[in-house]
């Protein structure tokens, strides 16, 4: 082992030259890249595999020397979960090489020289030319992860059956105790009123919890119920802040509804026409109106005073949709998890407040559905803002697809 120790200590031989240490350093690398178990591939500019590790090799199918000279999408042949190929938009490298950013892509399925369908966690990194700072290469880190993807399958089949098999007794719960507090039904002391209630919120809160985990595992495995139609996001947005304004209110809320950097309140301009701007998106209206009840919802829950705005805003290409509270912010250590499944905010007044921690993952998901991006930018104690971007069509799409929906009238023969 004492070439090893001289290896590791870079000295790559007795004499000390540039060569001996140039080849030092090549060794060590060679020993580290065929060490480690996750794959690596180095792509030049003009898409040629320059090399790939042993644990590349063995995911990919390919030996190390039929890799190394030919195209990269021979040896990585990348593909969706439904085994559609990746277009040069969808694929990392590609991206990687012409934005000169890290990419990431965890849903994504490899192709091996003997056609089985690997599963890969994939990172591609740009590599620079030192002198012109230009992009010449990329490099690509990949694992397999067949077996987490089937261990996160199942779990989400068990928690959409379980979900799905105990809705039904916690409903009739719900019923029963309604029933059980309607006086018309049975007469009850207060005393057993109370107790009644507390249950009957509990089992409330029960029944949308099994909901909750329902739809998030329906929208892990793409089997969320999704009906797309073109939508006027400003007038369908105006309606439903009308309709969500009253819960805001009850608590001494003031609610807003502002389009571009115009301020509104639906409740002074009744029966005003004026002339918006036309915002349309593809998405299914009830999705949409899950997304943002539940982020009005929130910043309901965890503002005591001030004021809640709904806005929309955008450009030729995006829908922007924004929730601004006055509450009381989120911490800076909290906001890169906001959006995972069942975080939530450690703090004394989320500890107070219902919540099943999947609401922000649901809406994320939902978002993500329809090619969109949702984001919060807070400032603690000072309040919260959601944002979300989503494709914007233009009044020509939009018209062709409610056109396509409408059936047309057929009138008899006369």
């Amino acid at each position: 082992m004492d070439w090893f120790k001289k290896i590791i200590k870079g000295s790559g031989g007795d004499d000390g030259s540039l060569a001996s240490r140039l080849q030092a350093e090549r060794l060590k690398s060679d020993i580290i890249l065929s060490a480690i178990e996750t794959g690596v591939v180095v792509v030049d500019e003009n898409q040629i595999v320059q090399l790939i590790n042993p644990a590349g090799a063995r995911i990919t199918g390919w030996t190390m020397t039929e890799a190394v000279g030919i195209d990269y999408k021979s040896v990585i042949h990348l593909t969706d979960e439904k085994e559609v190929d990746y277009t040069d938009l969808q694929n990392p490298f590609k991206q990687a090489m012409a934005s000169g950013k890290t990419i990431v892509d965890n849903s994504a399925v490899l192709t091996t020289k003997t056609d089985q369908h690997t599963p890969i966690s994939l990172s591609v990194s740009p590599v620079f030319d030192v002198s012109n700072k230009r992009v010449n290469g990329v490099v690509g880190v990949f694992s397999d992860v067949s077996q987490q993807r089937r261990e996160e399958k199942q779990r989400a089949e068990f928690i959409s059956t379980a979900s799905h098999e105990m809705r039904t007794p916690v409903a009739a719960i719900e019923g029963y105790l309604a029933l059980a507090m309607n006086n018309k039904v049975a007469n009850i002391d207060l005393k057993a009123r109370d107790y009644l209630e507390k249950a009957h919120s509990s089992t409330q809160h029960l029944g949308k919890l099994f909901q909750d985990l329902l739809t998030s595992a329906r929208a892990e495995d793409g089997r969320l119920s999704n009906h797309p139609t073109a939508i006027e996001m400003g007038s369908y947005l105006q309606q439903l802040t009308d309709d969500l304004r009253f819960g805001a209110e009850k608590k001494g809320l003031l609610v807003e509804f502002v389009v571009g950097s115009e301020k509104t309140d639906p409740t002074l301009t009744a029966g005003i026409k004026s002339l918006s701007p036309q915002y349309y998106i593809k998405a299914d209206n009830e999705r949409i109106r899950e997304v943002v009840t539940n982020l009005f919802d929130n910043a309901v829950k965890y503002s005591d005073k001030g004021m809640i705005s709904v806005g929309i805003t955008g450009n030729d290409k995006i829908v922007q949709i924004y929730i601004k509270d006055t509450g009381q912010g989120i911490a800076p250590v909290d906001i890169p998890h906001l959006f995972q499944k069942f975080y939530r905010v450690d703090s004394s007044s989320t500890r107070t407040i219902g919540g099943t921690g999947l609401g922000l993952f649901i809406c994320r998901k939902i978002v993500e559905l329809y090619e969109g991006r949702i984001w919060v930018e807070s400032v603690k104690d000072k309040g919260s803002t959601f944002y979300i971007n989503l494709p914007r069509l233009s009044p020509q799409s939009a018209n062709e697809i409610i056109s396509k929906e409408v059936p047309s009238i057929i009138y008899p023969e006369t």
